[in-house]
């Protein structure tokens, strides 16, 4: 069987969390093979892969969100459009669920482009946006409206209008700009599709939006929405939708996915890839460790503050922050100057690192995200019977606190998002106490032993693409 795996500023380029589950999916499946439909920011990443691919990876197509910025374009044009496809973009601009996907894909890809900027200088992309003025931004300059509108749709129209490749089951790992491409091969190939959605992409691009600088405040519902729209795409055309934990399938219902399609797997892990672990170094320093990519959603610079806190406190602790920093170079330098602001001796920005190398002689880790869905870090952490203090997002509680009815104790602390100072504090609280820590350890290892299998998580893919790989 051939499948088709859709993902978005993840696999192969960017290494940790989603890329590491596509990355265990392939390799657990050599009967398959698979397509890389990957979308990245910008095109000098093309090629740039942190993953040596598997023999049954066949393909990797790979598109960039930038490429919109090489095309030329006359103006003036008029499309004469259909009242469906009109509404159709009014109601994407708009932030509406009524988009009619099949009518809009057909006139992206329709023979009356010849480039996507053409359209964005047409007549009837000025009517769209005047249409926008008038009924929603009519204190907003216009000038302002047309081009950003136009940057929101641009990429996605380059993306409408490539090509898909063939597969018999096309599986998304987000919504967004992969769910897009999802529900399009839906359209064009009437194959099964997927969508496993790890986080709420939705949520992220909101959270990001609210905080980010480029976009001006009187703009930021309308790039919040129009992510809103995007994802509910692959929501009403998916076969099938698989989210990790409970309380993502209820956010999931509340943005109008039918609660009867949604199938909950959550991640897993194998304890025995970690049995080799052990301490190598025996003295009384007490090492925290944190698995995670440096970019602002993992809110490096909180864990940073609190721990600069402990090291007030106490003299025998040190921080290891294990991932890359090249994703966001600028974020990595605010980090650093954060470091020595704070004027902090004992934190250690690893890198990309073999994290098996460090985990042994780690106390317990941190995980201070803003957002999450499931982390295989914390998985990765219990398999060593590490204990975590995380922020409360995604399934942080769940899987530190336990489902309803677990009978293993806590494996941690979960801490507000932002909230430094009581990290600080539960940090201390582990550090002063050896007992607690290898209590809480042991919790997490058999928590994840229990419900946590990396068996379990691809004996249900399996059983997954066999269903609605026969059914075609």
């Amino acid at each position: 069987m051939k499948i088709c795996l859709i993902a978005e500023g993840s696999y192969p380029y960017v290494a940790g969390g989603v890329s590491s589950w596509i990355h265990s999916l392939m390799h657990a499946m050599p009967e398959h093979e698979f397509i890389i439909y990957a979308i990245a920011a910008e095109r000098k990443q093309q090629g740039k892969f942190n993953y040596s691919l598997p023999a049954n990876a066949i393909e990797v197509h790979e598109f960039f969100l930038d490429d919109h910025l090489y095309e030329e374009a006359k103006s003036g044009k008029r499309y004469h459009l259909s009242d469906v496809q009109r509404n159709s973009l009014i109601s994407l601009v708009n932030g509406s669920n009524n988009v009619d996907w099949a009518a809009l894909f057909q006139l992206i890809r329709s023979n009356h482009f010849t480039n996507v900027g053409e359209f964005l200088s047409s007549k009837d992309y000025y009517d769209l946006v005047e249409d926008l003025a008038k009924t929603k931004y009519t204190h907003v300059p216009f000038t302002e409206l047309f081009w950003t509108v136009g940057s929101m749709l641009l990429p996605l129209f380059m993306l409408v209008r490539g090509d898909i490749p063939k597969a018999d089951i096309y599986h998304a790992v987000s919504t967004g700009y992969a769910g897009v491409v999802g529900a399009l091969a839906k359209v064009i190939y009437n194959k099964p599709l997927i969508l496993t959605e790890h986080g709420i992409y939705s949520r992220e691009r909101e959270e990001e939006i609210i905080k980010a600088h480029w976009v001006k405040g009187y703009f930021k519902d309308l790039w919040i929405n129009y992510f809103y729209t995007l994802s509910n795409s692959i929501y009403t055309l998916a076969d099938e939708i698989i989210t990790l934990f409970e309380r993502n399938k209820e956010i999931q219902v509340e943005l109008g996915c039918d609660p009867e399609q949604i199938r909950i797997i959550p991640n897993g892990i194998d304890i025995h890839d970690y049995r080799h672990i052990v301490r190598t170094v025996q003295d009384d320093t007490i090492r925290i460790g944190a698995i995670v990519r440096l970019v602002p959603i993992k809110d490096i610079k909180m864990m940073i503050q609190a721990f600069a806190l402990v090291e007030q406190q106490l003299p025998n602790v040190e921080l290891f922050i294990m991932g890359p920093a090249e994703e966001n170079e600028e974020y990595y330098e605010e980090c650093m100057q954060l470091v020595q602001l704070l004027n902090s001796q004992k934190i250690t920005f690893t890198g990309m690192v073999n994290i098996k190398e460090y985990l042994g002689d780690i106390d317990f880790l941190l995980l201070s995200s803003i957002s999450e869905g499931q982390p295989l870090a914390i998985l990765e952490g219990f398999a060593c019977s590490k204990p975590f203090i995380s922020t409360n997002v995604g399934s942080c509680r769940e899987l530190i606190e336990g489902r309803p009815n677990d009978p293993f104790g806590p494996a941690g602390f979960i801490v507000p998002v932002m909230h430094y100072e009581e990290m600080a504090n539960y940090i201390v609280k582990l550090c002063l106490d050896e007992s607690l820590r290898l209590e809480m350890g042991q919790n997490g290892f058999n928590r994840v032993s229990s419900h946590y299998t990396r068996q379990a998580f691809i004996r249900s893919y399996k059983e997954i693409y066999q269903e609605l790989g026969t059914v075609r």
